[in-house]
């Protein structure tokens, strides 16, 4: 990934360690927004993924009626498998080979994955009636979107921080967009997160909207 790629802020703490001449503090709190921005649309990335894993844990665990501690591990399970899998789409269709886009995906987005499913799960295993809740019920829908964005909201300064480091989202950033444009890499979809993250809204609403109809 070339520098172009990064806002100025990132360039400079990945080239000099934050070694920046005093005069540049209107440029300093210029670029912090960038790379604040970047955070945000990074945690959004890694938050579709870890979504559909988590909401697809939660619904076969409620369904087979495990253990919270089954569900909960199945939850983990699949949004670490759905957040690389989604990672790595973009990287194979800028022409990188599986290997080496998987390790880029591990080193990238590990821990904002790992922030997510700490935080996403202790909520809903605090939030009273959660985890127990069936599926048409409105204690789960709710405890769910809740979850998430208390995940969100934990992972965005995770982002930051690794960005102003030129690492995590910094080592896939400049991949994303990129198209080979022959081979069977032409063919590889290009997933949007704002519309996936629009996707699992619609469907999370329309789960809550079933509870809220079941019970009245």
């Amino acid at each position: 990934m070339t520098d172009h790629a990064l806002p100025h802020e990132v360039q400079l703490t990945a080239h000099d360690h934050g070694h920046r001449p005093a005069n540049h503090a209107g440029q300093d709190h210029h670029d912090g927004g960038g790379v604040t921005s970047m955070a945000i649309s990074a945690t959004l990335h890694c938050l579709t993924g870890c979504a559909i894993g988590e909401i697809a844990g939660l619904v076969i665990g409620t369904a087979a009626g495990l253990s919270n501690a089954a569900t909960i591990a199945i939850s983990v399970a699949l949004a670490f498998t759905f957040g690389y899998f989604l990672s790595t789409l973009p990287l194979l269709k800028a022409g990188l080979a599986l290997g080496t886009a998987l390790l880029t995906v591990l080193a990238a987005d590990t821990l904002s994955i790992l922030a997510m499913e700490i935080v996403d799960n202790a909520v809903m295993a605090v939030l009273p009636g959660a985890m127990n809740a069936g599926l048409v019920n409105v204690a789960f829908w709710v405890g769910m979107m809740v979850s998430l964005i208390a995940a969100f909201a934990a992972a965005v300064p995770v982002n930051r921080y690794l960005l102003l480091r030129g690492r995590g989202h910094a080592l896939t950033h400049g991949y994303h967009g990129a198209s080979a444009t022959t081979g069977w890499r032409h063919f590889i979809p290009a997933f949007r997160p704002a519309a996936l993250a629009a996707a699992i809204f619609a469907f999370m609403l329309g789960g809550l909207l079933v509870a809220i109809a079941a019970e009245l």
